[in-house]
C-alpha cells in the first residue's frame, strides 16, 4: 500500500469521524420525531373531524401510542444500528399512509411534507443504496395516500410528481452534501493524524493509540515493544542527492516498513529520518525477528534514483501496569528504544539493539553506603575526613 495514501500501516483507511457520536444522535433525532410525530397524532384523536370514525380509528390511535414507545428505547440505549433505522425510516413512509386513511381530508392534515423527515434521515444517516429504496418508496406513499382525494387520474398524478419528486430531490442533495462532508472530513483527519510525506502515522496518531496498546497488553498479559528505526547515514542521502531523493527514499521505505509490519502495530514517523514502530509482543524474542524483518524491508526498499539505505533499529519493551499514564509510558518506552538504536550504530550500524539498562557500579572493597550525614570509613590511602 502507498504510504501516501490516508490508509493507515495496517491497510485501514482513516475513520470518518466517529461511528459511535454519529449513531448517538441519529437516536436521539429519531426519538424527537417519534415521539413529535406519535404525540402529535395522539392530540389530534381529540379533535372533531380530523380522524375518521369507525375501524380506522383504533388503528390510528395504535399506530400513534406505537410511536411514542418506540422512542423510549432509543433514549434509553442512545444508540441505533444502521439497518434499525432503515427500518424505522421505511415505517415512516408507512405511518405516513396509515395517518393519510384514516384522516377525513388528507390534503389538509396529511400533506406528503410528512415524509420529509424520513427522507432527511435516510440521506443523513443511511448508505446510497438504502436511500434509494426509501426514494423509490417516497412516491409509492404519496399515491397510495392521496389516492382517495384525486378522483381525476391526471390530477393525482401531478400531486404525486410534484410532492415525491421535491421530497426525493431534496433527499438527494442532501445525500451528496453529506457524502462530501464526510470526505472533507476524512481528509482533515488525515492531515492531522498523518505525516503529509510517508503517509505513516504522525506522533499524535502514536499518542492517541497508547491506551489502545496499554490496554490490550495488559489483558493478553503480553508486553509493549517500541522499536526506533533511525535511516543510517541519511543527511549525507540528502547533501549528495537533494532532498527530492531524500524524500523519494524515505517514501520507499515507508512503504516497505508498511508491508512488513502486523495489522495490530503503528508505525508512524517521529521526525526526519527516525520511525518507530508500536506493537504487542509475547516476549523478547519476538520483538527481535521482527526488528530483524523490518532492518531486512529497509535494506530491501528501493527507488528508480536514490541509493539504497540501511538502518539501525533499537528495540525496548515493557509489561504494562493497572493504572500507569499509558502516553507518559509510551515515550519512557521510546527513550530507552532510541537509546538502544544509538547502540547499534555504535556497533556499527544496520543492526538490531535491545535495550540494557547501564549495571550500577561496583562498590569498592571497604566503601560502605550510608546515610549522607554518617561519615564513612576513610578509602584506603585517603587521609580521614574532618567533616562533622
Amino acid at each position: 500500500m502507498s504510504p501516501a495514501s490516508p490508509a493507515g500501516p495496517d491497510g485501514r483507511p482513516p475513520p470518518a469521524g466517529r461511528p459511535g457520536t454519529e449513531s448517538g444522535v441519529a437516536a436521539v433525532l429519531l426519538a424527537v420525531l417519534l415521539l413529535t410525530g406519535g404525540g402529535t397524532g395522539l392530540v389530534n384523536l381529540a379533535l372533531d373531524d380530523v380522524v375518521r370514525d369507525g375501524p380506522g380509528r383504533p388503528v390510528y390511535a395504535a399506530t400513534m401510542a406505537a410511536l411514542v414507545l418506540m422512542a423510549v428505547p432509543l433514549l434509553v440505549r442512545r444508540r441505533i444500528g444502521r439497518w434499525q433505522t432503515f427500518a424505522l425510516v421505511l415505517l415512516g413512509d408507512l405511518v405516513y399512509v396509515v395517518v393519510a386513511l384514516c384522516i377525513d381530508d388528507p390534503v389538509r392534515y396529511a400533506t406528503p411534507l410528512m415524509l420529509l423527515f424520513p427522507a432527511l434521515v435516510a440521506a443523513w444517516f443511511l448508505r446510497p443504496w438504502m436511500l434509494a429504496v426509501n426514494m423509490v418508496a417516497t412516491p409509492l406513499a404519496v399515491l397510495v395516500a392521496m389516492w382517495s382525494s384525486y378522483p381525476d387520474p391526471v390530477a393525482l398524478a401531478v400531486q404525486v410528481g410534484v410532492s415525491a419528486g421535491m421530497l426525493d430531490l431534496v433527499s438527494f442533495a442532501v445525500s451528496v452534501l453529506r457524502r462530501r462532508e464526510r470526505r472533507l472530513l476524512a481528509a482533515a483527519e488525515a492531515l492531522v493524524l498523518r505525516d503529509p510525506l510517508t503517509g505513516l502515522s504522525n506522533r499524535r496518531h502514536l499518542v492517541e493509540q497508547a491506551p489502545r496498546t496499554w490496554r490490550q497488553a495488559r489483558r493478553g498479559g503480553l508486553r509493549v515493544a517500541a522499536m526506533v528505526i533511525d535511516l543510517d547515514h541519511f543527511k549525507q542521502v540528502n547533501d549528495v542527492h537533494g532532498h527530492a531523493v531524500g524524500d523519494a527514499v524515505l517514501q520507499s521505505v515507508a512503504r516497505a516498513l508498511a508491508d512488513t509490519v502486523r495489522p495490530s502495530d503503528v508505525l508512524a514517523r517521529l521526525g526526519g529520518e527516525e520511525l518507530v514502530v508500536l506493537g504487542i509482543v509475547g516476549d523478547p524474542g519476538e520483538a527481535g525477528r521482527l526488528a530483524e524483518r523490518l532492518r531486512l524491508a529497509v535494506a530491501g526498499a528501493r527507488t528508480e534514483d536514490g541509493p539504497a539505505v540501511t538502518a539501525s533499529i533499537g528495540i525496548a519493551l515493557t509489561r504494562p501496569v493497572d493504572g500507569e499514564d499509558a502516553a507518559a509510558a509510551l515515550w519512557w518506552l521510546v527513550d530507552r528504544a532510541d537509546a538502544a538504536m544509538y547502540t547499534a550504530e555504535q556497533g556499527g550500524r544496520d543492526r538490531v539493539a535491545g535495550f540494557s539498562p547501564p549495571r550500577p557500579r561496583p562498590t569498592p572493597d571497604g566503601e560502605r553506603l550510608g546515610p549522607p550525614t554518617v561519615p564513612g570509613p576513610a578509602l584506603p590511602g585517603h587521609a580521614p575526613s574532618d567533616a562533622g
